[in-house]
Parts: C-alpha cells; structure tokens; sequence
C-alpha cells in the first residue's frame, strides 16, 4: 500500500481508504487501530478516497470524496472531512451491499442475542447504541442491520457510533470511555463526532448473531417514558420502511422480512431519560429468549 492509504476489514468488507488529510488520519487512527487490517492479495469491496477538491482546494478549503476514482459527492468543508468519509463509508453499504435485507438500525450484542433497533436520524438509536456500548454490550452496528434472507441473524458491520449535537456532550458526561474522534462542527446535521465503538475482545467476530429483539427507540422530552409491545404486522411495515433495499429485494425482500419479524419480539420504546432506557432494555433482553 501506498503512504496515506488504509485497507481495513470492516466487517464482511473490505475498506481501501486513500487520503493525505491529516484529519482524516487522525480520524483513522483515533478510531479504527484495532481493526483488522486487510491483506494486499484480499479483495477490496469498496475503494474510497477523500482528497483535497482540486489543486487549489487548499487554499478554497473543500474536499471530495471518491468512489472508485469517480467522484460521488458534492464537495464539502475540508474540516468536515472525516465525517464525510464515515457518510461516504455508509453509503458504500447503503447502495451496493444487496446481498443482505439492509435495516437502517443500530444493533448490539449480549449473551449471544442481538437486538436490531431501527429509527429515522433524531430518534436517539445512536446514543443509546453508544451508552449500551459503553456499558458491555457489544456494538454490531450503528448503521446498518445486514440480515442474510431466510434468517433471523445479523451479520456484524461494526463502525465507529455517529453522534449529533447534544448526545455528543451526554455520552462524553456519560462514561469516560468514550472515545471520539474529530468533531465537525456546522454540517448539514448540525456538529458530529464518532465514538469508537469496537469495545468488546470479540467486536471484530464476523460471525452472525441471533436477532430476538426488533426494537422501535423514539427519544421523547415530551411523552411518557414507556416499553411497549408492537403488533407484528405493523413491525413489519415499518421496518420495512427503515429498509435501505426492502422494495429492490421484491419478492426475496417481503420473504426475507417475514422470517425476521415471525422470529423476534417486538416492542416500542419512548424515553427521555438514558439510564431509565438502559435499565429498560437490559430487563427486556434478558426476560426474551433465545429465538
């Protein structure tokens, strides 16, 4: 490999990432060294770069980011750039990556069960990933729930935990484990940072892991904290809204659902207080079996 390139195993991928910014880099090595590090020989999934602009770009302060030497993206603030690798990094899964039923969900790990918790951006899924991370669960994913169809399993994708604005400041008061990368601060989502999130000895296993949970997390200020079962039929709707690839899947993608919501529990979750939400999902996995 070439000086400024990192070839990581993310997951079931493979990751060649090239760029000379030193906020990347520093991104990288905050969060990603104990990723395994892929092989020259290996097949390279996705081959990304985040690279000034132009020639001139340092001077205009922006950065593009390429897929496969084509640019994919409109250019952005060269101080966002780390974030703009981890959303390019996402959208690599998000587009190409159809050989699995994709749930836009954080999921993590205890006891050999998994719980997928899927929810549109502000619905709190990433700060309370980060917090049960933090507290010995195992981070499977912050992004993506890879369901191989035909199964009730989730294929691994663990990446650094994306946090906004003020879950940002609740995490870091939240445990000084936290460990988080670069901020971008005036995004078009407001300031990010990403939280390391491979904290468990086996947080690089790639073995799939047992679902027994689907999950539905809503931060509230202004409802009533609550656990709550949700019929199955609607589960099924909306996770298949939270699906990245549910309509392209067709027919494969409605058998693949069905298999999922027929093998977990499903439940609502409204909070607003983080340590009621973790005291909450602990008693629930731990009263659910093994599906």
């Amino acid at each position: 490999m070439r000086a400024g390139e990192f070839r990581l195993q993310v997951g079931p991928y493979v990751y060649n990432i090239e760029t000379p910014l030193p906020t990347v880099h520093s991104g990288i090595e905050t969060l990603y060294p104990d990723f395994p590090l892929a092989k020259v020989a290996d097949f390279v999934d996705f081959q990304i770069a985040v690279l000034p602009a132009s020639r001139f770009s340092r001077w205009r302060h922006e950065a593009k980011f390429l897929f496969d030497n084509q640019r994919t993206f409109s250019s952005i603030e060269i101080s966002h750039s780390y974030a703009f690798m981890e959303w390019g990094m996402n959208w690599c899964v998000s587009v190409h990556a159809n050989e699995y039923l994709k749930l836009h969900a954080a999921v993590v790990e205890k006891d050999g069960r998994c719980i997928i918790m899927p929810g549109i951006p502000g619905a709190g899924k990433s700060t309370l990933c980060a917090a049960l991370g933090l507290s010995g669960w195992r981070i499977l994913s912050d992004e993506h729930a890879l369901i191989p169809p035909g199964t009730a399993q989730v294929v691994p994708l663990c990446r650094p935990v994306s946090l906004k604005n003020e879950s940002i400041a609740l995490i870091k008061g939240f445990s000084s484990r936290a460990v988080f990368g670069p901020s971008s601060e005036d995004t078009h989502k407001g300031t990010v940072a990403h939280m390391k999130a491979d904290l468990t000895p086996n947080s690089h296993d790639a073995s799939a892991v047992p679902a027994n949970i689907l999950l539905f997390p809503r931060y509230s200020r202004d409802e009533p904290q609550g656990l709550k079962p949700r019929l199955k039929t609607q589960s099924f709707f909306l996770a298949a809204y939270h699906s990245f690839n549910y309509s392209l899947m067709g027919e494969a993608g409605f058998h693949a659902m069905t298999k999922l919501v027929d093998s977990v529990e499903c439940y609502d979750l409204v909070y607003h207080d983080l340590e009621w939400a973790l005291r909450a999902v602990s008693d629930l996995h731990a009263s659910t079996g093994v599906p």
